[in-house]
């Protein structure tokens, strides 16, 4: 039977916090998504269709999306709804929180300050400019939010993507600026959590697309800086694991999860 996707639901922790679950019969652990930059917490549904052993909570982090409207827009303001999550979840039993890109600083910032909040954390391309600065350094944000949206696209996804969009959608991605703004904006202050004090099992991944050289280095420097925190190579993945490769993501997902458990 085909796991349903996500569905979004009205009892969130977090008042005006567009929540979206997935759930099953006596799951292994729940994965809570968190998204990145310019994302939703709907891009997951693939993903979540093929964890059948976990139930699967995505959220659009503040000022995106369904939560367009809660403020303030500050990575404190993201490592609080995560931790109401992950508190509310861990009653059910163990936690797994999976950061894309920008997400995985807001996972690794909570783990940070609540060791205990997860039994695993898995972050995919999470950005760590502070501990190894990207080889195509890009130029400060302008004050302009619909224009950053349109390049922030244009770079991470495509020219040809954002051409395909009808101007519904775009004024929809548009609207997200400000969050986009801020997201970009923290990575330029002083990195917020210290890597070599986390302390939940971690792992971090990578693709092996134009950047794949860029994250091995950073992969190197992770280890150095912590030697406890796993990291991985996808083969034949970008940036947007979660929407291309869901299956692979998948399977190591549950790879990680049974490892966590034999050694636990």
């Amino acid at each position: 039977m085909t796991p349903l996707g996500l569905h979004f639901v009205a009892d969130s922790p977090v008042p005006g916090l567009a929540v979206a679950e997935r759930r099953v019969g006596s799951p292994a652990a729940t994965l809570i998504c968190v998204h990145g930059g310019l994302d939703r917490g709907g891009s997951f549904a693939r993903l979540a269709r093929r964890t059948e052993i976990f139930d699967v909570i995505a959220y659009d982090r503040r000022g995106y999306q369904g939560s367009r409207d809660l403020g303030p827009l500050n990575l404190d303001g993201h490592v609080e709804d995560l931790l109401a999550l992950a508190r509310r979840e861990g009653e059910r039993g163990p936690v797994i929180l999976f950061g894309h890109s920008f997400g995985g600083v807001v996972t690794f910032t909570a783990a940070a300050r609540e060791p205990s909040i997860a039994a695993l954390v898995v972050n995919f391309e999470s950005p760590l400019p502070w501990l190894l600065a990207r080889p195509d350094r890009r130029p400060v944000p302008t004050n302009d939010p619909a224009l950053e949206v349109e390049n922030f696209f244009r770079r991470m996804v495509s020219n040809s993507a954002w051409e395909r969009m009808s101007e519904h959608e775009r004024a929809s991605r548009r609207l997200d600026g400000p969050a986009l703004l801020s997201d970009l904006s923290m990575l330029r202050t002083a990195p917020p959590f210290d890597l070599a004090r986390i302390t939940t099992p971690a792992a971090y991944l990578h693709g092996d697309g134009r950047l794949g050289p860029y994250y091995r280095s950073l992969c190197e420097q992770i280890t150095r800086v912590n030697p406890s925190i796993t990291t991985m190579e996808l083969d034949r993945t970008g940036h947007g694991a979660h929407l291309s490769s869901p299956d692979r993501l998948a399977v190591l997902l549950r790879e990680l999860w049974g490892r966590q458990c034999a050694s636990a």
